[in-house]
């Protein structure tokens, strides 16, 4: 190399016969960095690398887009993620972005859908999400629906987004979409499924709907989004683009891109079905634990003193007998167990066996067909809007949001 190279140039690299392109980041004792046109970073010495076009850098501003008046109103709040994203060359990281110029730059098309307001709630990776934070969200999102909102769009990480978004369907009663939207690949990959989400995702929210939903890719390929309940929805796996899965339900319907064709199912509820109601209140003393071959009773002393606990016990909900003990003490004690299983599909039923019995005589309630995280959320909620255990109670076991579902479905 025989020109000195600066962060953000392009350049060819060239070793052992094989030839790349990509973007100079830094270098380091001889060694560069380079973000690859794929997005992946490799290091490479820098006497391989040739420059071939200038820093991509600058202190450019976003090209300002107007918004036409005529269009309705959706607001954008951000909590994080990559949805919104641009590459940042000195580090070659992903930085989210979160003005409305910003986002519209990110997502082209999101311009003629309709106008946006853009709030920035946080910026944090979703696996620090918090029970405090989803107050915030819920209060920023009845806030905007109050000023004229026609839709919501919450960008979130998808690590825990399913988790948020049954927060949302217990703490408020919304008229309006309230769509959460997420991408599993980084705006600098050619693979990103950030603008399809996104344009998706704005359509839902222009949608006859009027509840909690996630909006991600449904297969593979960049040809559909489904919409998911937020109580029913559930992260599938780590890295696919259609990561996101429906469990024990119906999808509540579905988007085909790019024409965005947007399909909902008879049983969403529909816009305008609900006044908008916030109850924002959440127990924090609660616990989901996870039953395991051989788990000792003394494990839940961990929880002693919580209000509440899920346990997700094995195939019709059960844990073994020697727990059983240990959570008549703490039920006695005042702590609402809620039993939920293991198992994605099905119910849990505690009358089938001896074990199920004696766990109902302990105090356990059974969680019917809920998602145990789903459990965990409402149980935090109930707890913190409910005056007596008894009303506690008879809450969990009552549906609230599409998260229990009177008949499993075959």
């Amino acid at each position: 190399m025989s020109t000195t190279l600066t962060t953000g140039d392009r350049v060819r690299c060239t070793m052992q016969g094989c030839s790349c392109e990509g973007t100079y980041i830094a270098s380091r004792n001889g060694m560069a960095t380079v973000k690859l046109t794929s997005g992946y970073n490799i290091g490479i010495p820098e006497e391989n690398l040739t420059r071939i076009g200038i820093s991509e850098m600058g202190d450019n501003p976003s090209e300002e887009i107007i918004q036409d008046s005529s269009l309705p109103h959706i607001s954008i709040i951000s909590t994080g993620g990559t949805i919104a994203s641009k590459i940042d060359y000195r580090t070659g990281a992903v930085t989210s972005q979160f003005r409305a110029t910003d986002i519209l730059n990110a997502i082209p098309g999101l311009a003629s859908l309709a106008q946006f307001r853009a709030v920035q709630l946080c910026n944090i990776l979703s696996e620090n999400m918090t029970p405090a934070i989803w107050q915030q969200l819920a209060r920023a999102i009845y806030d905007e629906i109050k000023a004229g909102a026609q839709g919501i769009l919450v960008t979130h990480g998808t690590d825990t987004m399913a988790y948020s978004a049954a927060a949302m369907s217990f703490m408020l009663r919304t008229p309006v979409p309230v769509v959460f939207v997420g991408s599993q690949r980084s705006a600098d990959r050619p693979s990103s499924d950030n603008v399809m989400n996104g344009m998706c995702a704005a359509k839902t929210a222009l949608s006859d709907l009027g509840e909690v939903v996630v909006v991600m890719h449904g297969t593979t390929s960049d040809d559909t989004c489904l919409i998911h309940r937020g109580t029913r929805v559930r992260k599938m796996h780590t890295s696919r683009r259609d990561a996101f899965e429906t469990i024990g339900d119906e999808i509540i319907g579905s988007v085909q891109y790019p024409e965005l064709k947007i399909t909902i199912s008879p049983h969403a509820v529909q816009r305008g079905t609900h006044d908008l109601v916030i109850s924002e209140h959440l127990e924090e003393r609660c616990a989901l634990v996870w039953y395991y071959p051989g788990m000792k009773p003394e494990v839940l002393s961990a929880w002693e003193g919580y209000k509440g606990i899920v346990l997700a016990g094995t195939g019709l909900g059960h844990t073994g007998t020697d727990m059983i003990d240990r959570i008549k003490k703490m039920s006695d004690a005042g702590t609402l167990f809620v039993m939920t299983s293991q198992c994605l599909h099905g119910r849990v039923c505690d009358r089938v066996y001896d074990t199920g019995r004696d766990l109902l005589a302990a105090g356990v309630i059974e969680g019917e067909d809920m998602l145990p995280e789903v459990a965990l959320v409402k149980l935090m909620w109930v707890l913190g809007n409910c005056s007596s255990g008894d009303d506690a109670r008879r809450l969990m076991r009552e549906n609230l949001a599409g998260e229990i579902r009177r008949r499993s479905p075959t």
